[in-house]
């Protein structure tokens, strides 16, 4: 049986996906230099965050995550990030490769509101792996990856705003139910607001106590081609 051992040494925003995508850098070693022929591998990624300190403003960010944080000793497990497969091609020993791992910037996914929350600083992940391996020096071996095998990494939130920047410059996504969309579209039109985000902020300032000020807005006529700001 050929003994792997996986080391994750970078991580990185995909510049080039149609979609926000990491590219995790795993270094795969097998034991003596034995020849590997493929190997099919799955890796599960949790964030674990015990493993880093969080302050105040970012505790209180976190609050409907992980309730207050008296409780946290309890409350504060980890959170399943993701979960992707990758076919690595055959090497000698060692190899590198660039695990690829979507992201949703989905705010009612734990793991999306996790990240979102932080100021700055690390996320520490946890890949843990599985799969298949082909191997064998004259022949035709196939066993499994251990379940115990596993390598840590810390994220950079940096790292993170740079892929949603990408694809969503300065922007965030809110999922709502139909009838609260169509209640939003009504007061859009009432007050002749020409965006989304005119709307948000009217209603913001009719919660503050300030009525909308119709003036402020100016209703367009946009052409059909043209993007409606989220």
């Amino acid at each position: 049986m050929t003994e792997l051992s996986f080391t994750c040494t970078g991580v990185r925003a995909d510049r080039y996906a149609a979609a926000p995508t990491l590219l995790f850098r795993l270094r795969i070693t097998a034991a003596d230099g034995a020849r590997v022929h493929a190997l099919a591998l799955r890796c599960q990624l949790r964030i674990e965050p015990a493993r880093r300190d969080h302050d105040a403003e970012e505790a209180a960010a976190l609050a409907d995550l992980f309730g207050a944080r008296s409780r946290w000793g309890s409350t504060l497990k980890p959170l399943q990030f993701a979960q992707v497969s990758l076919v690595v091609p055959g090497f000698h020993g060692e190899t590198e490769v660039d695990l690829p791992v979507p992201c949703s910037h989905d705010l009612e996914v734990a793991a999306g509101r996790y990240v979102h929350a932080l100021r700055d600083g690390e996320v520490p992940l946890l890949l843990l792996f599985s799969g298949t391996v082909f191997a064998g020096p004259g022949g035709f071996q196939v066993a499994p990856v251990p379940w115990h095998k596993e390598a840590e990494c810390r994220l950079p939130v940096a790292v993170w705003r740079e892929m949603t920047d990408t694809h969503f410059p300065g922007c965030g996504w809110l999922r709502l139910p139909r009838e609260s969309l169509d209640a939003l579209l009504a007061f859009r039109s009432r007050h002749a607001l020409p965006s989304w985000e005119a709307t948000v902020t009217a209603l913001l300032a009719t919660a503050d106590g300030a009525a909308p000020t119709r003036g402020r807005f100016t209703a367009v006529a946009r052409p059909a081609t043209e993007r409606t700001a989220p």
